[in-house]
């Protein structure tokens, strides 16, 4: 597991999955379904970015994301 403190972490992180997967970065926005222009400020760690298009990009990529130190919300009580 990783541990991500910043869009810029974050962005190294899914450069360097992109790379292992042999993607380049015009194959990883047609996988995720987003554009090459997204892909580029993603990896560069630009804070705007959507997340909801991140999750696609990471999940594009065979990942997911975990959030430690919060309340588990998939339990029901």
């Amino acid at each position: 597991m990783i541990n991500i403190q910043s869009t810029q972490q974050l962005g190294q992180a899914l450069r360097t999955a992109r790379k292992q997967l042999g993607l380049t970065q015009s194959e990883m926005a047609l996988t995720a379904g987003v554009g090459v222009r997204f892909i580029v400020d993603l990896e560069a760690g630009k804070p705007t970015v959507r997340l909801e298009t991140v999750m696609r990009v990471i999940e594009a990529l065979g990942g997911q994301v975990m959030l430690d130190g919060l309340p588990d919300i998939t339990q029901t009580p």
